[in-house]
């Protein structure tokens, strides 16, 4: 059986993410898809709109065979470790051939070769690097720059050396080089392939005709009781599962309730930010002023944003904060290979795929919680407790409580 991976959030599931399952089984000539998934809180820093059993769900409806939970200490995680975590889980499955990612450049053989570089860095490199630093760019910005001078000099390969810098700050294109990085330090047998980003941009908040971006999506459910829009950019089933969430007045999820919650700690335990791992160079100076003068989530992010400090780093950082990790070791859990893979849904080609992970797999495999937790586990575990604050749709127990989604 050829088995293809693909990495995703389906926060949440729109025609995009059909489009990309559909041409992942073309270009692999795959027999099934398995999909790591972020848990109830994605890589941007935001709750997921709604609970990843439900998501499963979606991912199950149309053409995912198998969901595996990316757990949560990679998920919140910049796109290095996210990356790191995801591919490591795949790689360690033991079944996986192929992984199939969607990026904005949509040519894997650039995307190799720059992986190529930034996981080996050579010296030259990382010269350019820090000195870009030295000037106070974000780190994705200094690299961007470092690299187009490294290739400047020392590349034998025929580059548009006026796209480097685009490639570099596209959010899949990031990604992408990121499990192209992994795949080489592990020295894995897995392929990857990519596919071009067709619709909307990863980060715009308007519908596009082709294919409107998840952001797009929640921006009107956050401001819309009324979806019926949304027939023309998600599928079907995914419109009449959300109907039917909506029926049952499921509670939709979105960043600004967090808001409330990381307002309370910061009067309470406001120091603890500081031993966050993505913080550093005083910025929660300015996280701190910056909640003594906004009334909302967004004015929080707009007002804490600096040069080096991009809105997406913010984010997790606030997420990370509102999730209270400063209580685990994450710099050393999120540097190691993911410890197990949770799953949480399955259709029966999924049902064979999982027999064979199960013969072939590195890693515990789990279908319902161990009684002895690791502390990735836990965190979990307790990730799922801090989201039921914001979603009392969901119980704080639910990880306990709810079985994998099994599809026939």
């Amino acid at each position: 059986m050829k088995v293809t991976g693909i990495i995703v959030e389906y926060n949440p599931f729109h025609n995009g993410h059909l489009h990309h399952i559909k041409k992942s089984k073309s270009l692999t000539n795959c027999d099934a898809i398995v999909a790591v998934m972020s848990g109830n809180f994605v890589q941007r820093g935001l709750p997921a709109i709604v609970d990843k059993w439900t998501r499963a769900r979606m991912a199950l409806m149309n053409g995912v065979d198998l969901v595996i939970e990316l757990p949560l200490v990679y998920s919140v995680s910049s796109a290095e470790f996210f990356a790191g975590g995801s591919i490591s889980l795949l790689n360690n499955l033991g079944v996986i051939n192929n992984i199939c990612f969607g990026s904005e450049c949509g040519d894997i053989e650039t995307l190799l070769y720059i992986s190529k570089i930034l996981s080996e860095e050579p010296m030259n490199f990382k010269k350019f690097l820090k000195d870009e630093l030295n000037e106070g760019f974000s780190y994705p910005l200094a690299r961007s720059k470092a690299l187009l001078k490294f290739l400047k000099v020392n590349s034998s390969k025929s580059l548009h050396f006026e796209n480097i810098e685009e490639i570099l700050n596209s959010s899949n294109n990031i990604l992408g080089l990121e499990y192209c990085k992994k795949l080489v330090k592990l020295n894995s047998n897995i392929l990857p392939v990519t596919i071009k980003r067709e619709g909307g941009n990863y980060n715009s908040t308007v519908f596009n005709e082709q294919f409107s971006s998840a952001s797009s999506i929640r921006k009107y459910m956050n401001n819309n009781k009324n979806i019926d829009i949304l027939t023309n950019y998600i599928p079907q089933n995914v419109y009449k599962l959300l109907l039917n969430l909506n029926r049952n007045n499921y509670h939709f999820t979105f960043e600004d309730e967090m808001f409330p919650y990381i307002k309370y700690k910061y009067t309470l335990y406001k120091d603890s930010i500081t031993k966050l791992p993505d913080v550093s160079e005083g910025i929660e100076n300015r996280i701190f002023k910056a909640l003594e003068n906004t009334e909302n989530f967004n004015e929080l992010i707009s007002h804490s944003k600096t040069k080096r400090y991009t809105y997406t780093r913010i984010n997790r950082i606030l997420c990370q904060f509102f999730l209270g990790l400063e209580n685990w070791d994450t710099v050393t859990l999120r540097k190691e290979p993911c410890p197990y893979a949770r799953i949480l849904g399955f259709n029966s080609t999924g049902s064979k795929v999982l027999k064979a992970i199960k013969e072939n797999s590195t890693i515990p495999i789990y279908t319902k919680l161990p009684k002895d937790s690791i502390p990735t586990l836990s965190l979990d575990i307790h990730g799922t407790r801090v989201y039921s604050l914001l979603n009392n749709g969901i119980s704080p127990n639910a990880d306990y409580l709810t079985s994998p989604i099994i599809i026939k």
